[in-house]
């Protein structure tokens, strides 16, 4: 597991978009093609706005999601909402068929339309441990397959990959910022297996966080990030 710190949410964001970009400009030079899969939250808007305006091999770009709201389409709930910062780029864009009659059997479709390994997947971190769509104590944590339906939480049921899934991915890139994350980022590195985030492998995995996530790391992180903005130029 690697460590960014950066000084400020923005500057995280950049660090984290510059990362995706290296790594998907590298699938696709090896293999033709790159895939990656987002989360949802109130994180990753930053984050997909810098990444819209990187050099991203757009037009071999496969874009999942990692999970996402049982809400009808266009309800502010739903997490493809975050992705039109970079519709314009034209990726293919393959969304969670979450307004399907039959969700299980939708879940069942999308898995299939995955690759065998996605070469990224974006997490954030909740206050409360999870990560993608597995709230604390719900079975969809121990969810064969790839992609699964959790129970009910804050509102809404939802779609989302699987344990097996994320950790079947060549990179996991961890992004989260703010102060009220900084607790659980403590607990997280401290290996405490009560939290949802434990069960992502933590090789090929890589955490941005900001200076206010970090401020309860339980050792001095080996990287920090600077702004592209404030780059001599």
């Amino acid at each position: 597991m690697d460590i960014v710190v950066a000084p400020d949410p923005h500057t995280a964001a950049e660090a984290a978009a510059d990362w995706i970009t290296r790594q998907l400009r590298l699938a696709a030079s090896r293999r033709g093609e790159a895939s990656v899969a987002f989360s949802g939250g109130s994180t990753p808007g930053l984050m997909l706005a810098a990444l819209a305006n990187l050099p991203v091999p757009w037009d071999a770009t496969r874009i999942y999601q990692v999970d996402e709201r049982v809400a009808p389409e266009g309800d502010p709930d739903r997490n493809s909402l975050l992705l039109d910062v970079v519709r314009a780029r034209r990726p293919t864009i393959r969304l969670m068929p979450v307004g399907a009659t039959d969700l299980a059997e939708a879940a069942d479709r999308y898995a299939a339309e995955l690759p065998d390994r996605l070469d990224v997947v974006h997490l954030g971190i909740g206050s409360d441990g999870h990560t993608a769509s597995w709230p604390p104590g719900d079975p969809v944590i121990d969810a064969p397959g790839h992609v699964a339906m959790s129970g009910e939480y804050r509102g809404r049921v939802r779609m989302t990959l699987t344990v097996s899934a994320v950790n079947a991915a060549r990179h996991r890139l961890v992004l989260a910022t703010g102060a009220d994350k900084a607790d659980v980022v403590e607990r997280w590195l401290l290996h405490d297996h009560r939290l949802p985030i434990d069960r992502v492998h933590r090789a090929n995995t890589v955490v941005v966080l900001d200076a206010a996530a970090a401020a309860r790391l339980p050792v001095a992180p080996p990287h920090t990030a600077t702004s592209r903005r404030r780059q001599p130029r």
